[in-house]
């Protein structure tokens, strides 16, 4: 994880080479990148202990 100085140093980067205007799109843009990442990681987690739950209740499996 990149600490304070670093962060302000990514922020302020981003403000000189995007510019003020574009800064509020790219956030929008980024927070659904983010959010989409969240669904597909929630489901393969889901789909994965639903799998090792399915296996538990197999009785050749014991």
């Amino acid at each position: 994880m990149p600490g304070t100085g670093e962060l302000l140093v990514i922020m302020v980067l981003v403000l000189v080479l995007f510019g003020p205007d574009k800064l509020p799109e790219l956030a929008r843009q980024a927070g659904k990148i983010i959010r989409k990442v969240n669904r597909v990681r929630n489901e393969m987690t889901r789909q994965i202990n639903t799998a090792l739950m399915d296996d538990d209740d197999d009785p050749l499996h014991r």
